[in-house]
Parts: structure tokens; C-alpha cells; sequence
């Protein structure tokens, strides 16, 4: 099995509303893309262990929405949902993403821009997060995102090196 690169994402705050996120992983662009954008592994990765996905629904093309369900450890559900903005295979994927747990989620979602970059078998993320002001940055940063991120991206790399 390969070496993986557990606890490596950073998470840095480039402007009062942005989040930048950069990991890398140690699998090739296209596994991690498909590890990212497929329902049934999303299922595998995202809940970060904190729990089960009960729904991943991608509709992987411009316009199309996605939507994410976990039920916590706990028994509360925790949801997220967006519409793809552009998409470019294996590269680049921007979308927008609200959390449900708010008033007027919508009115408050972040635009994401990931872009992945393969060298020598390796595939460097770079996730820009782009909150509407800083108010709602800070309460992204302030939920407790990282620790969840960081359990999340190590799943999300097993799950692509078992792709291999």
C-alpha cells in the first residue's frame, strides 16, 4: 500500500473572506478527482469519520447541484449543498457551497474553487474558499472546519490510492 499523507492539510486565511486550503496526496490527479465526484466513495470520505453519509447526490455538470447529508455521531444531521459553476476534468472544479444548518443558506454560501495539480504521481491541492465578508468566514473557520477537513482529506486519500 502506498505511503499516505495523513494530518498535511493548511489551512490559511489570504484575505478577511477567504479560506485556502493546500494538501497533498499520493495519488494521481485522476483518482483523487474520482474519489472527490463520485456519490458512492464520497460516502466513504466525507463524513471524516464523525459519522455516515446517508446522501452524496452529484450532478457533475455546469449548472447541475450537489448535495451531502451526514447523520453525526450524535444523531443530528449535518448538510451541505451547492450548484458547479465549471468544471474541467481532472484539474479544476468550482461550486458553490451552503450549509443548511443557517437561516438562508443560500444567501450565505462560499464559492469553492479547487484545483488539482499532478506531479510524479502526486496531486497537489489548492482550495480557495470565498466567503461573501468576513463575518461568515469566521464562523466557517470558527465551526470546528479544520479538525473535520483534516479527517475528511485522509479518508478522501485512502480512498483514492484504493482506486489505484
Amino acid at each position: 500500500m502506498a505511503t499516505t499523507t495523513n494530518g498535511t492539510a493548511k489551512v490559511t486565511l489570504p484575505a478577511g473572506n477567504q479560506i485556502m486550503i493546500t494538501r497533498e496526496f499520493n495519488a494521481p490527479a485522476r483518482l483523487v478527482w474520482k474519489a472527490y465526484t463520485t456519490p458512492e466513495l464520497i460516502k466513504r470520505w466525507w463524513s471524516g469519520g464523525h459519522g455516515t453519509v446517508t446522501i452524496a447526490e452529484v450532478d457533475l455538470r455546469v449548472g447541475g447541484r450537489w448535495r451531502y447529508v451526514l447523520e453525526a455521531n450524535g444523531g443530528f444531521e449535518v448538510a451541505f449543498h451547492g450548484e458547479y459553476r465549471e468544471i474541467r476534468e481532472p484539474e479544476r472544479l468550482v461550486n458553490t457551497e451552503a450549509f443548511e444548518g443557517i437561516p438562508d443558506p443560500d444567501d450565505h454560501a462560499a464559492l469553492v474553487t479547487t484545483t488539482l495539480t499532478e506531479k510524479d504521481g502526486r496531486t497537489y491541492l489548492e482550495m480557495l474558499v470565498e466567503h461573501r465578508d468576513q463575518t461568515d468566514r469566521d464562523a466557517h473557520v470558527n465551526s470546528g472546519m479544520e479538525a473535520g477537513m483534516q479527517a475528511g482529506m485522509d479518508l478522501l486519500e485512502l480512498v483514492a490510492v484504493s482506486l489505484a
